[in-house]
Formats: C-alpha cells, structure tokens, sequence
C-alpha cells in the first residue's frame, strides 16, 4: 500500500506529533512539498502533504488561516506538516482551529526534524509499495502462465479474478460470452455484452471501463450477483485491425498497481491462446486444404492420417459441406426483375434487421471472410471440430450435420438476407450466397461437394443467401428454370399456338394443356374443356402441324409442358 499519513505519523524517527484530523490519518500520500507561498494552491495536483514554518504567513490571524486552509483543503491537499521552533515555537492555535474546522489533518514537525527526512521517508515507502506491486505482479503472471497452460484460458480467469479480487469474463470475436470466473459472474458479463461490441468497432487495442451493475441475481463476494455497481475494465484481444476477443475484469474499485500488472498479463496470456501465429493458422490451412483434396478423391482414410486429431471425429461423423461465395448484387437485382423475388421464404429479414445490420458492419463488406470467423466462433464456443479452406474467391466448410457451425451459418445468411431485403443496393456490391449438401460421411464427400455446389448454383440463380440440397427436392423444378433464357425458349415455343388463338379460330393453348395435364387421355381432357373428344383431336393435330412436332415423342410433350407451365408463372 502506499504511504499514509498514520504511517509517517508512526514513522519511529520522524517524531511527528497529530495536532488536528486525527480521524483522517489513513490518507495516502502521494508526494511531499514544501512550499512558503501564502497561496500554494496553483503549484499542488492533490494528494500531498504541504510543509510550512509560517515565514510569509500570519499563522496567528484566524480568519487569514481560515481562508488559507480552506483553499488547501479544497486542492485535495492530503495533510499540513507544520515546523514548530523556526519562526513559531509551537504550532499556532489560529491554525489548529482552521483545520480542525476544515477536516484537515495538521502534523507538527519538531526543529530536529528536517522536511528533508520526511520527503526521504515518503519517496522510500512508495518506492517499497512499487517494489511490492511489481514483485506481485511477477509472481501472478508466473500463476497465470501456469494455469493458462495447464487448464487454458478458464484457468486463466480464474486466477485473474482471485488475483483482482473481482470476476473476469473472456468474450469470442462475435461479442458472445464464452467463460467467466468465478461461475456467479456469467449474468454480469452478460450485461455488459453491448459495451463489448461496442468495444469491437474501435481499432485494436482498445479498452474502455464501464458499468455492471444491476439487481442482485446470483451468488458472490458480495452476496449477491450485482448488489452493488462494479467498476468493469474491457479489453479487446488480437494484434489483427479487428479484435479476435475481449476481456472483462470488475472490480469493486479502481485496480491497483499489482493488479493492473496482472491484468495486463492475463492480455498477453489470452491473446496468444485466441490470435494464433500467423505461420500455426497458415499451416492449418494447408493441412486443411490437404485434407478436403484427399476426401474430394474418395481417399478418407489416407484425410485421417493426414489430419490426426486435428479435426476429432469430423471426419466420422456424418458432416455437412458448405460453399460460400460472393455474387454480383446486380444479377441479384436482375434476377429478381425477372419474377424471381424468393429472397427471404422464411419471411426472417425484419425479425433479424438488427442483427444484419451489426454483421455487415462488422464484416466491412467482405460477407464471405465474414461467414468464416462466424463458423470458426461458433465452433470454439461448442466445442465442435470444423474445417475451413478458403479457396480462391469460394470459402469450403465441413461442419458436423446439427451441429452448432451449421446453425450459426444459417443465421448469419438469414441476417444478410435481411440487411439485403432492408437496404437499397445501387452499385455492384456483392452479395453472400451459400450452398448447404445433404449430411454426407466420409466416403460420399465428392458427392456432397456436388450437391453443395448445386445448391450454391441454384441460391445465385434465384437470388437467394443460402440454399439446402434437402430443400431443392421438396420443391418444383420450374422455379428453378426461373430466368430470362428459359422464358425466351417457352415464348418462342408456344408464340404461334398464341398468334393463332389470337384469331379466334380456336383455343389451342388451353387445349394442349388440359391434354397433357390428362397424360394425353381424350375423354378425360374433353371433358375439363367442355368438348367432344373428335374436337380435341383436331385441336392437338393443328398444334402438331402449328408447330411441325408430333405430340408421340416424349420430348417434346416434356418441353411444351414446361414451357407452359413458365409461362403460366410469368403471367
């Protein structure tokens, strides 16, 4: 602890004697002055104890030494040391009654001691306490270290908090809380899960102090979870332009010496365990890429070897591939122009606007790069084994089926999904699409490569964020052959069945499509139209001779049948 008036009063040689303010001696000292200007007010910061003799000053004039002490008490001026036997043979009783009047502790200095001894004996005590502080603070970088290796990053916090005598709390990239010590401190860090995001927008390293008080809901130092308001210090954790986590320490009141060393360790320790080298996270990605070659060639056993234990039981379980790439938002628009507006099916866009908003602007514009750090959070806060490659402009992701890595990236399309629905696009920003395959194991990974890159194709043609291949079979195929191409083909097919109807020498259209809705049965197609049977034979004779095609070929019944059904969808 720092130097206090007490203890300079108990100071063996020093020989000081309390005159007034006994009541506050347990005030630090922050430095010693003496000063013989009848106004040292300008030239104090607070916190020190002044040393007179009085030699300017009319220490026997009340009303003179009212004012002066008022003036001292209100710089924050910690105590008056006052030299009897120079200039007054003991302490003046004008001065002991202002400062008893003021709450100013008033020490009297005898002549054999020299202001020299005092000032020697205050610089010696706050040399010791910041020999002791950052003796502390080496031995509890020594305890952290050992539980950051031992027990990771929940070890860490643990000791940080007893070494704080607070809680601390480590948040992912994402904002979300992801360990606290001691177990009460989880709803208080939740709290403060605003600030935290608040804190990601500000360029690393940043750091802020809040609060995180509340209601009292949970168990504690104090009795309950937030009885009384903490003083919460936030960091964030990375070397990188944007924050890899954040940490959270509380505390009752402002850290000291010591613990500000322990604190400033604990960010070291964090961030070396969630920013990994740049050579470790690029070796990664190459046994990654290694991995998803070795799969994609129908090799998983000779994937296990290469991968170990670095992705667990991934590779055994059955998995989901996920492809994620950007696409023009100007072919998103045409799309749409073009009658496909099945951007958000799920109607989810202004239930998560919010939320969309906060993830395009942490992504800055690259939702592909963005995708990336969501799953990999995901991932880290479940537990869950994940392979990432990036590949090219395309992002490859293997995640466990039902897993939480999946979740997460169907949240964060829908959230794009909804900012994109929200906002209006008027250059050729790009936008996110996503293919999801059908659960797959080991030896089916070209397949469900396949099938996500089918739903990938399928989301950039329909304008969609994301795209299951479950989903493309439970629903019809004529949306899918929902643009400008396909439109021309059924307009140009069936355009002189139309020209002819347009005469009023018959109802050929509608003939051929009541026909083959009957599967080319006469009676029952005659029948929906309100005709004779003979009549509709002619009908379907002059669309084969309209058309020069012969209704018999399979092929061809096919291709009128979905060129009616695109046009019936444009109309």
């Amino acid at each position: 602890m720092p130097p206090t008036l007490a203890s300079l009063v108990h100071h063996s040689a020093l020989k000081l004697t309390v005159r007034a303010g006994g009541e506050r001696l347990d005030t630090p000292v922050r430095w010693v002055h003496a000063s013989e200007l009848t106004d040292p007010v300008p030239y104090m910061e607070g916190g020190e104890l002044l040393l007179i003799t009085a030699l300017k000053l009319d220490a026997e004039d009340a009303e003179a030494m009212r004012r002066y002490v008022k003036r001292l008490v209100g710089a924050g001026v910690a105590g008056l040391g006052f030299a009897v036997g120079v200039h007054y043979e003991e302490t003046p009783k004008a001065l002991v009654d202002a400062a008893e009047g003021e709450g100013l502790p008033l020490l009297e200095v005898p002549r054999r001691t020299p202001f020299l001894a005092i000032s020697k004996a205050v610089s010696a005590a706050i040399a010791a306490d910041q020999y002791r502080a950052v003796t502390a603070g080496f031995a509890a970088q020594r305890e952290l270290t050992k539980q950051a290796l031992s027990d990771g990053p929940e070890g860490l916090l643990t000791a940080l908090a007893s070494q704080v005598d607070g809680w601390a709390a480590l948040y992912d990239a994402s904002g979300a809380v992801v360990a606290t010590a001691p177990e009460w401190a989880g709803r208080r860090a939740a709290r403060i899960t605003g600030d935290v995001e608040r804190l990601r927008e500000r360029a690393a390293p940043a750091s802020s102090v809040v609060g995180g008080g509340g209601a009292g809901d949970g168990e504690g130092g104090d009795g309950g979870d937030g009885s009384g308001e903490d003083r919460v210090e936030l960091h964030s954790l990375g070397t990188g332009r944007r924050a890899r986590a954040a940490l959270a320490v509380g505390t009752a009141a402002a850290l000291g010496t010591a613990e500000r060393y322990a604190v400033h360790s604990a960010i070291a320790l964090l961030t070396l365990t969630t920013e990994r080298s740049r050579s470790l996270y690029a070796a990664e990605q190459r046994i990654g890429a290694a991995v998803l070659r070795m799969l994609l060639a129908g090799q998983p056993d000779h994937a296990r070897g290469v991968a170990g234990d670095l992705y667990g039981g991934l590779l055994d379980a059955p998995y989901r591939m996920i492809l994620a790439e950007a696409a023009s938002a100007s072919a998103g628009r045409a799309r749409a122009r073009a009658g496909d507006t099945d951007t958000d099916p799920d109607g989810g866009g202004a239930a998560v606007s919010a939320e969309a908003a906060a993830v395009l602007a942490e992504a800055g514009g690259d939702l592909v790069g963005g995708l990336g750090e969501v799953v990999e959070s995901a991932a880290a806060r479940s537990g869950e084994a994940v392979l990432v490659v990036p590949d090219g402009e395309r992002l490859v992701v293997l995640a466990a089926d039902r897993g939480a890595v999946v979740a997460a990236c169907a949240q964060y399309a829908e959230a794009v999904g909804g900012a994109r629905s929200g906002s209006e696009q008027t250059g050729d920003e790009d936008e996110l699409v996503v293919g999801i395959s059908a659960p797959a194991g080991p030896i089916a990974a070209g397949a469900a490569y396949k099938q996500a890159e089918q739903a990938l194709s399928v989301a950039r043609r329909r304008g969609r964020v994301l795209v299951e291949h479950e989903d493309l079979a439970a629903g019809s195929v004529v949306p899918l052959l929902a643009d400008d191409a396909v439109r021309a083909f059924a307009d140009g097919l069936l355009r002189p069945l139309y020209e002819h109807d347009a005469t009023g020498r018959g109802d050929l259209v509608a003939s051929l499509r009541a026909w083959l809705s009957r599967h080319g049965q006469w009676d029952a197609a005659a029948a929906d139209l309100g005709v004779h049977r003979h009549t509709l034979r002619y009908r379907m004779r002059r669309v084969e001779e309209i058309l020069g095609r012969s209704l018999d070929d399979p092929d061809v019944r096919m291709e009128l049948w979905l060129a009616l059904k695109t046009t019936a969808s444009a109309e």
